[in-house]
Parts: C-alpha cells; sequence; structure tokens
C-alpha cells in the first residue's frame, strides 16, 4: 500500500476471479490473498478467519468444529472476502447476505493503516460492504451457527401456477431456503416451466438409501464432461434455438424428490457451477409485489427480442429471495429483495445487448444490479438507487483518502 502510495498509483485486490464485473480490475498494483487463508480464532459462534480464505475450505474448517455458515450461495470457490465485499447471498427470507454475517472487520487502509472496525462502528455500514474501495480485507469475524444438515426437495411446476403463492404471505415466509429456475420461454401451452427447489433443516442422514444422498449422478456428469462446455458455447453462438428448445427437457431432468446431506454441499450446486456462462443479476424489492412485476416483464422481454431480433436467452433464469441488509452498499440494503439472475451460456450471440436491455427496461421497478456481475451502473444511477450513498462516500474518502483503491470501475461510478 505505502509502495503504491510513493509510486503514485493503486492497489486492487482480487479474490477467486470468480467476477464478470469490473469491481476488481486495476491499472496498478494487483493483491492476490493466495496465501492469506485459514481459520485464525474461534469464540462460541464468532469466528475470525483471513480474508483469502476460499469458501470450500472454510466449510471444512467449520465442519471439523462443529461449525458452519447459517446461509450460502451455490458457489464455493470464492473468498470471503470477496463474497462479504460484493453482498453475495443465498436464498430464502429468513437470511440476509454474507455482509450480514459479519460483526468485525480488519481492513488495511490508507497510508497503509491497520484499523479493525466493530459493528458498532458508525463505518462499519460503509466498509463491510465496500467492493474493495475503502481498504484490502485482512480478517473478518463472522457469526457461524452449529453443523446441521439440509433436506431438498426439486419439483417441476410452471410460473402461472406459482406466481401468486410467490410472496411473504405464501411460501417465502414459510422459513425454506426457496429458489426458481425458470424457462424464459413459454411451452406450447403458453406456461413457462420451471423448478422450485426447497431445502429445510433435517436430522443428520442415517441408514438412507444411497440416491437420497447425492444428486443425480448422470446430470452430474453430463455438467462435468469438458465437451458440455464444446457445445454449450457453439450452440450458443451458432444455433441458441437448439438451447432454448431443450430447457423443459432440462429442467425436468433437475427434478429430484429428495437430496439429503451436510448443509454446504446441498448449498452447492455441484458441477453445474463448471458450465461456460455469464451473467448478470438484478435485485428487485418484493414490497408491493414489485417483485412479480419484474418476472412478468422479463419473460415479455425474452419472448420480444427472441421474435423481433433473432435474439435468444440461452439459460433458464435463477430466482432468489433475501433478508435485508444493513450495509449501506448492498442490493438488499433496507428492503426485502428478489435477486434475478440473468444467466447466458458463454458466447451467446447478442448476449451483451440482451443483458443491458433487461437492465435498462427494468430500471423504473429500481432494480439494483449485482455489484460483482456484468452491469452498466452509472454515477447517477448509484445514487438513484442507493439512498445512503452519500454517507457511503464519506467513509471512503476517510479510508482511501489517497485515492489508492482507485480503479476503472471507482472511475465508472464516480466514487
Amino acid at each position: 500500500m505505502r509502495r503504491a502510495e510513493a509510486e503514485g498509483t493503486t492497489v486492487r485486490a482480487v479474490g477467486a476471479g470468480h467476477s464478470w464485473s469490473d469491481a476488481a480490475l486495476t491499472d496498478g498494483y494487483l493483491v492476490l490473498p493466495d496465501r492469506l487463508g485459514g481459520i485464525v480464532d474461534v469464540d462460541g459462534r464468532l469466528v475470525r478467519v483471513l480474508g483469502g480464505t476460499h469458501l470450500r475450505d472454510l466449510n471444512a474448517a467449520l465442519d471439523a468444529r462443529g461449525l458452519a455458515l447459517p446461509q450460502m450461495g451455490g458457489y464455493d470457490e470464492q473468498t470471503i472476502a470477496g463474497v462479504v465485499s460484493t453482498s453475495t447471498h443465498g436464498s430464502g427470507l429468513n437470511w440476509g447476505p454474507f455482509p450480514d454475517f459479519v460483526r468485525s472487520l480488519e481492513l488495511v487502509v490508507a497510508g497503509g493503516e491497520v484499523v479493525q472496525i466493530e459493528r458498532d462502528d458508525p463505518r462499519f455500514d460503509a466498509a463491510v460492504c465496500g467492493m474493495g474501495t475503502l481498504g484490502l480485507i485482512h480478517s473478518l469475524v463472522i457469526e457461524v451457527r452449529e453443523k446441521f444438515w439440509l433436506h431438498e426437495v426439486r419439483t417441476v411446476d410452471t410460473w402461472e401456477r406459482v406466481r401468486e403463492t410467490v410472496t411473504p404471505a405464501g411460501v417465502l415466509g414459510e422459513g425454506d431456503h426457496y429458489e426458481l429456475f425458470v424457462n424464459p420461454y413459454a411451452g406450447k401451452d403458453g406456461e413457462h416451466r420451471l423448478v422450485v427447489t426447497r431445502r429445510s433443516d433435517c436430522p443428520e442422514p442415517a441408514g438412507e438409501p444411497k440416491d437420497r444422498l447425492e444428486r443425480n449422478p448422470l446430470t452430474e456428469l453430463e455438467s462435468k464432461l469438458p465437451i458440455t462446455g464444446v457445445l454449450l458455447r457453439f450452440a450458443a453462438r451458432h444455433w441458441p434455438a437448439l438451447l432454448a428448445w431443450r430447457f423443459d427437457s432440462v429442467l425436468a431432468g433437475m427434478a429430484d424428490d429428495a437430496y439429503d446431506n451436510v448443509s454446504y454441499k446441498v448449498f452447492n450446486i455441484g458441477e453445474a457451477n463448471r458450465l461456460p456462462a455469464v451473467s448478470m443479476e438484478l435485485g428487485v424489492t418484493l414490497e408491493g409485489d414489485r417483485h412479480l412485476e419484474a418476472v412478468d416483464r422479463i419473460l415479455a422481454i425474452a419472448a420480444r427480442r427472441r421474435k423481433e431480433e433473432k435474439l435468444v436467452h440461452t439459460s433458464p433464469i435463477a430466482l432468489r429471495f433475501v433478508a435485508p441488509s444493513r450495509a449501506w452498499a448492498s442490493m438488499m440494503q433496507g428492503q426485502p429483495t428478489m435477486m434475478i439472475e440473468l444467466i447466458l451460456v458463454d458466447g451467446t450471440r447478442g448476449g451483451d445487448a440482451l443483458l443491458a436491455g433487461y437492465e435498462q427496461e427494468l430500471a423504473d421497478l429500481g432494480v439494483r444490479p449485482h455489484w460483482g456481475q456484468i452491469n452498466a451502473l452509472t454515477p447517477a444511477r448509484v445514487r438513484e438507487l442507493y439512498p445512503r450513498w452519500e454517507e457511503w462516500l464519506a467513509v471512503e474518502r476517510e479510508l482511501n483518502a489517497s485515492g489508492v483503491f482507485d480503479s476503472p470501475f471507482t472511475r465508472r461510478v464516480d466514487i
């Protein structure tokens, strides 16, 4: 940090390199936290962990101590600093995003000063979701829970049948880790097939048949084969309609009447993470059923652009639900949120235009793009979306007083 400041250049940290956004790009020094991993201390359910710890390693270390993360997304390769800094999340309205698990942060800020920011510090709600712009995270104290097991069920349904139930007074209020995976295109009956995934706590599996203790082995094998990625990219570029034609059968193949395992293995969606994909994720409030309108619009946009422009959305769309966050720059700040992951096979013809169109056409619903995924945020747009943005900027000016954390990303959004 001090060397960069003396040279008049900048520093950014990158975690696992999983992000599709420009948040970690730098024209100065790049810090790789590969040797900044592991648990430092455990005090009951409070765990101090080094910022470069990958979730897969953290899960294993917690499991060995009879502990677990209370929630996580479907991937475990990211670093803990990365998922906290970008407000990464799982699904279920009983749980907030990763910043809300944090109780203390140890940061290296401008001037090379090491500061510890506790939860009662007025700067905490800014620093905990800082996109790498308020300091380099050396370590964090996170609150975990006792080790637990999950029972997962996947069923096939349609958006039209489940739509009115997807509210806090309906299925979202029942306490499950609930999410949807939706075909953006209607079938011959005019309905959009989807997979409903529900996960709930269960006793430790004992004496159960093998098929309940693992996901569909054929689906896992298909995702794992290198040729699968090659074929998907080829189809996305040259024959995207073929991918869309297969969506209903892909969703049908995901159905599973039971999968029971330790929590972090059930949260992880498995070999599907290795498929070549890019995505944009948009957060929309559940208030006033704005989230239902957002899904309806996305389905209409996908159909219209396929018909008029021959642009095909090359993957089903994921819908996840997250409790409000206190972090000022979190996509879930101050509101229960549905996160819409608009996934495309890497190389999809016209993919950039498709994603930009969704963000633009949903802007009036107040959608907040995920910092760690593809987005077209502008300074004016950020100020519209985040009511405490000026307070966040005041903390940024303090901790990044020398501008050592400036980058192409900060210049784009005028931080």
